[in-house]
Parts: structure tokens; C-alpha cells; sequence
């Protein structure tokens, strides 16, 4: 949600991380408009005897696939301030997908789904290239992003939530491993309480036109995955703060994984850590940033380790805030 200026940019992406290969605008639709690119991150790895084959490094046994969307109200917002970020998660050992899609208010919450399920399906077909397994995804987020990958995978697990937005989905459910969210928002219910940083209108945006009869409190139920918790919901990574604009939201979201019994692993910092303002996550430069990283890439190697049918698992309360 926070908009990122030119100078930002540079500073995002300074000292660039070199033990990594990038693979940058890759077309995932083929209509060739900017919005419907993204970026491949590989750790540098042995190739696999075939170097000159497709000029792409490939680790010696697939790696797990982290799947990333950006942030930025669902108005705004690029790939390219992610692109230290997503090789930070890289060198953690996993191939990161870094990715455009269609925003508001041209577009509504129905195309970024279908803009994400379009990548899921790009790397159902591709992955495999670039020595990422198509079983083990793990789907993430900033803010407007992190919502998206949220609802994508409540909708992988609710056949109710997947026809009202149409979607067929490319990959069974079980292939995704986890979910995580950097100062998203998952529970929609906040909007409506007095003084929310947002006002109902970015309801009326997202949304199509509703049915006759329908509120706007009941069509935003089909905006917020909290509502959509299925016992085959994957674990989550949720990193928030006191600074956070959606701090509230949250907190709902744990409370709400954590009564389901499914895994939610959590970074929650206090309002003192001045850093951790709303997608602090992207700025590598922060300590509170390296801390997100370094539990993200343990996060990542845990859940894809799971076998499919075990990822809902009864969640260790852990200290509120730090």
C-alpha cells in the first residue's frame, strides 16, 4: 500500500545479492504488456551438465517455489522494488517467482486472481526449467499483494470461492505448501469499523457489480480469505507490527488460523521498532527485515518438507509481540 518513490527504488535494490541467477520480464500470458510479467530468482547451483541447453542454472534437485506478489493498494505497485527482496528469499534455498498483474481501478479483484492464477499456471508449465518443483509452492505477499495470494489459496481449497470468481485452478490443492503475508490484509470485517486507513469505496473498487439484494457487507465476504478457512488451509507466515496499518486485521487472521488448528507461524513487532511500518519487509536494510528473512526461508523449508496431507497441525502460541 505504501507507494515507493524513484529514489526508494534504488535504495531497495542496492548491493545487489550475486549468488543468485535472474531471469527478468518473463511473459507469462503472452500478450506482452508489462503488467503480466514476472521475474525468475535461482540460487546458484551446479548446472545440470546441459549449460548452453536454456542458458538457466539449475540447483542439483528441484527446490521448493515461492510465488510473490506486490504490494500497493491494489492500485499501484510494481515487481521491481521486490527484486532484493525476492533474492534475499532465493538464497535461502528456493526458486522465487516475482510477479506483475492488472491493478484497480481498471481492473477488478477478479482479474488480479485471474492474473495469479495465470502465473500459477506459467509455473505448472515452466518451473521445472529454472530447477523449481511444481508440487512444493509456496504463494506470498505485501499488503494488496499478500491479500491476493490469500484469496487464491482460499479459493484452491473452497470450490465455492473458486466458481464465484470463475477460477480453475491449475494445480491441486495439496501443491501448495504454505502461504505468507507481510502486512496484508485476510479479514475484510475491518473496513467497516469506524476510523479504519481505508474506506469502504476501495470495497466498491475491488468488486463488481453486486446481485440485487446483495450489501456491501455480503459481497465483501468473497474479498476476505478469513472467511474461507478450510480444514486443507496450508500453514501461514504472517509478519506484522503495532505500525502496521492492517495490525487489526492480523491479529484476526492468527486468532482465526490458530482456532482452525492450522499452523501460523508469526514475527510481531511492538510499536517501539520505529522500522516496522506497513511492508517494512521490502527494505533489506532494516535488522526487523533480516529477522523476517531469515524465519520466512526456515518457514519455507519446513511446510515444503511436509507431505501434502499433514499441513494443518495444532500451532505453538508464541510471544505477541517483540
Amino acid at each position: 500500500m505504501t507507494r515507493i518513490a524513484p529514489g526508494e527504488l534504488h535504495k531497495f535494490n542496492a548491493d545487489p545479492i550475486d549468488d543468485v541467477d535472474y531471469h527478468f520480464d518473463l511473459d507469462y500470458v503472452g500478450d506482452g504488456i508489462r503488467d503480466h510479467r514476472l521475474d525468475v530468482l535461482v540460487p546458484h547451483e551446479h548446472h545440470d551438465g546441459h549449460p548452453d541447453s536454456h542458458d538457466v542454472t539449475r540447483p542439483p534437485s528441484p527446490l521448493p517455489v515461492y510465488i510473490y506478489f506486490h504490494g500497493g493498494g491494489w492500485t499501484s505497485g510494481d515487481k521491481a522494488p521486490l527484486t532484493k527482496y525476492a533474492a534475499s528469499q532465493a538464497v535461502e534455498g528456493m526458486v522465487v517467482v516475482n510477479a506483475n498483474y492488472r491493478m484497480a481501478t481498471r481492473f477488478k479483484i477478479g482479474h488480479m486472481l485471474d492474473d495469479a492464477n495465470a502465473v500459477l499456471t506459467w509455473v505448472q508449465r515452466n518451473i521445472v526449467e529454472y530447477g523449481g518443483d511444481p508440487t512444493r509452492i509456496v504463494l506470498g505477499g505485501d499488503s494488496a499483494g499478500g491479500h491476493i495470494a490469500a484469496l487464491l489459496t482460499a479459493a484452491a481449497n473452497d470450490d465455492t470461492l473458486a466458481a464465484h470468481y470463475n477460477l480453475d485452478l491449475p494445480i491441486e490443492a495439496g501443491h501448495l505448501r504454505g502461504l505468507v503475508q507481510h502486512c496484508s490484509i485476510a479479514d475484510f470485517s475491518v473496513m467497516f469499523e469506524r476510523g479504519f486507513v481505508l474506506s469502504l469505496n476501495f470495497l466498491r473498487m475491488l468488486l463488481p457489480e453486486r446481485s440485487p439484494g446483495m450489501s456491501l457487507r455480503d459481497a465483501a465476504r468473497f474479498l476476505s480469505p478469513i472467511e474461507w478457512l478450510d480444514k486443507g488451509f496450508p500453514p501461514v507466515f504472517i509478519t506484522t507490527s503495532e505500525r502496521d496499518y492492517f495490525y487489526r486485521a492480523n491479529l484476526n487472521f492468527i486468532e482465526a488460523l490458530r482456532r482452525r488448528s492450522i499452523l501460523a507461524d508469526t514475527v510481531i513487532y511492538g510499536r517501539h521498532r520505529t522500522n516496522t511500518r506497513h511492508t517494512w519487509q521490502q527494505d533489506a536494510r532494516h535488522p526487523e527485515s533480516q529477522e523476517v528473512y531469515r524465519r520466512l526461508g526456515s518457514f519455507v523449508r519446513k511446510v515444503a518438507a511436509l507431505p501434502a496431507q499433514a499441513r494443518s497441525t495444532p500451532a505453538q502460541a508464541e510471544p505477541a509481540l517483540a
